[in-house]
């Protein structure tokens, strides 16, 4: 029998489970589009190049919409089967919960090592990807276009104005260029008509101009200005970076997103090594200060002032050499303690860094399996397993671990709380309430987990 409704459980969760993930996946899309968009448009780059873009970016909104997927499908299919009354027949029929919940629980198992071999193997490539090829489109120049009447200074060193643009022929009229590359002369140049093309690699641009003229004026002197007239002339201008030219990803640095939890673990094996030799330093400086200072001898205690003890001005002049010392020993001691005392925080704060990037390979798969323990209880108690409430539900939820792996990431990141903390504590608060959920709704008649009815009792009895 449990089987057969193994497999009927199972097949509940897969459409509520598309239909999250999915409608997660579409929001965060949605979010990046609105954020890049303007870096994308106007800048002649193929569409193919932008589809690439999106889905090196849909990986990382993977990661983040599975575990928003497990909690929609769970509230969903156990609310379904307890609005149908088909929890009651299962545990009048000897089933319990927990048993109920077993398929879910191995399914979310291997969701969790599969999510978590994806973070760790493929997540890092398409974010090393996609932050090159960001790169890429963001230092391509935007289309070269003159709009009729427009002064356009997309090409450096040059302001470019055409009075009338032929959009179908490319034919200028009434064009006027002022040419401010020299340092010692300024050219403007007018012509009747023009035309304009880029060479093939879009490196240079080529304008031909036909019947103008050209007025030069050098050196800020009004001796030194002249008129060229020209009945055909042409400019060939630098235009480079109008063109888009993709980078090799292999010369591309890696930052923490786009590196695998062994590199991450070689950075912060070394950052601690560093923290550590930074801390004998420390130690071994104030040591040897101390001791200088604690045992340095006074003017009296060596053989010469015992000589000349009865000379007091000698006395006094030691003491004031002695005293000199011991504060230039304090001096370079403070400086020192401070020095290494800035490079073990800097180098601390560099492994946390990393170390919260490893952590968060770990929690965030491991949200699928938590969110099992949170959805299907909630799903037994709503008793509807309709769309607002389950979509109600995993919102607060999500929003409520989404708000503890970013607070958790920026209070690590300056070293407040310890990076394993920060990344787990969405986990283990969700964990508790889930388990204690789970346990309430599966033993109905432990009164410590019914905790209106315990305190009602406490307070009959006494």
């Amino acid at each position: 029998m449990f089987k057969i409704f193994d497999r009927y459980l199972l097949r509940a969760h897969i459409a509520p489970f598309l239909f999250g993930f999915c409608t997660v996946i579409f929001l965060f899309l949605m979010q990046f589009l609105m954020k890049y968009l303007d870096r994308l448009v106007g800048k002649g780059i193929d569409v193919w190049v932008i589809l690439q873009l999106i889905a090196y970016n849909i990986a990382w909104m993977v990661v983040l919409a599975a575990p928003m997927g497990v909690l929609f499908s769970t509230l969903m299919a156990f609310g379904n089967l307890s609005s149908n009354h088909e929890i009651t027949i299962i545990k009048a029929s000897g089933g319990s919960l927990i048993r109920m919940m077993t398929p879910i629980i191995v399914v979310s198992a291997f969701l969790t090592l599969a999510l978590f071999w994806f973070n760790d193997r493929i997540l890092p490539e398409t974010n090393l990807r996609a932050k090159t090829l960001m790169g890429d489109i963001t230092r391509t120049k935007p289309t070269f276009i003159l709009e009729s009447g427009q002064f356009s200074t997309e090409i450096e060193g040059y302001t470019i104005i055409a009075r009338k643009v032929d959009s179908l022929t490319g034919l200028l009229r009434g064009v006027t260029i002022y040419d401010l590359t020299g340092m010692a002369s300024r050219n403007i140049i007018s012509a009747d008509t023009g035309t304009l093309n880029f060479t093939p690699d879009y490196s240079k641009l080529i304008l031909k101009l036909r019947n103008g003229e050209i007025h030069q004026l050098q050196s800020g002197r009004a001796s030194n200005y002249k008129i060229v007239e020209f009945v055909d002339y042409q400019i060939m201008m630098n235009a480079s970076g109008f063109s888009f030219q993709r980078s090799d990803i292999d010369g591309t640095a890696r930052g923490d997103r786009e590196m695998r939890i062994s590199d991450m673990q070689q950075i912060v094996n070394e950052s601690m090594k560093y923290v550590e030799i930074a801390r004998n330093n420390k130690s071994k400086t104030i040591n040897a200060h101390l001791d200088y200072i604690l045992h340095s001898k006074t003017p009296l205690e060596t053989d010469e002032s015992r000589v000349v003890s009865s000379d007091f001005a000698y006395i006094d002049t030691s003491w004031q050499a002695r005293t000199s010392r011991i504060t230039q020993r304090l001096s370079f001691l403070e400086t020192t303690v401070r020095s290494n005392s800035y490079a073990e925080r800097d180098y601390t704060l560099r492994a946390n860094q990393y170390l919260v990037e490893i952590y968060k390979k770990y929690a965030i798969p491991f949200a699928c399996f938590v969110f099992v323990f949170v959805g299907c209880p909630l799903g037994i108690i709503a008793r509807r397993g309709n769309f607002g409430i389950s979509a109600s539900i995993s919102l607060g939820f999500y929003i409520f671990y989404w708000a503890c792996l970013i607070g958790g990431e920026k209070l690590a990141d300056r070293g407040f709380i310890e990076p394993w903390l920060a990344m787990w504590a969405g986990n283990i608060i969700i964990g508790i309430v889930g388990i204690l959920l789970t346990l309430r709704t599966s033993y109905e008649t432990l009164e410590f987990l019914n905790i209106s009815k315990y305190f009602k009792r406490k307070v009959a009895t006494n």
